[in-house]
């Protein structure tokens, strides 16, 4: 009994520690990033209907090589545009990205990548290049300067 114990105990904390912290409000993003000194990445997704948005999160932000840098070096913010019914954000939600992308995707381009700084000031934008996440931690840290 006790070994199952640990062994749950165990596996809750290496789920905790290798899950990423998706901000979706763009203020409390803002915050952190000038608390703890660290670039915004933005990201314009519409998850359930956006091939390049989906391969983006399953090649990239997924991969243990990107969650285990973002963690130490980026404040990441997702503004996610669902279509599916089932999948619909809150009406506040809803309304938060849109006036995020009223600001930053005038163009609805998805997927969408803006690194800024802590003031929302943007430093470069990029989007899915099917690069793996090595590559892609390079390119978005170039982008930053």
């Amino acid at each position: 009994m006790k070994k199952l114990l640990l062994f749950n105990l165990l596996l809750a904390l290496s789920l905790a520690l290798s899950a990423q912290n998706w901000q979706t409000d763009f203020a409390t993003a803002k915050s952190i990033a000038e608390k703890e000194n660290k670039p915004i990445v933005l990201v314009f997704s519409g998850s359930d209907w956006c091939a390049p948005c989906m391969k983006l999160e399953k090649e990239i932000w997924s991969s243990e090589v990107f969650k285990t840098y973002a963690q130490e070096h980026y404040v990441l913010l997702k503004a996610d545009f669902p279509k599916r019914k089932q999948n619909a954000l809150t009406a506040q939600q809803q309304e938060h990205n849109n006036k995020l992308a009223e600001q930053y995707n005038k163009n609805g381009y998805f997927p969408y990548v803006i690194v800024m700084d802590a003031k929302g000031n943007i430093k470069g934008a990029t989007g899915y290049n099917g690069m793996p996440p090595e590559e892609y931690i390079t390119h978005l840290n170039s982008l930053k300067k």
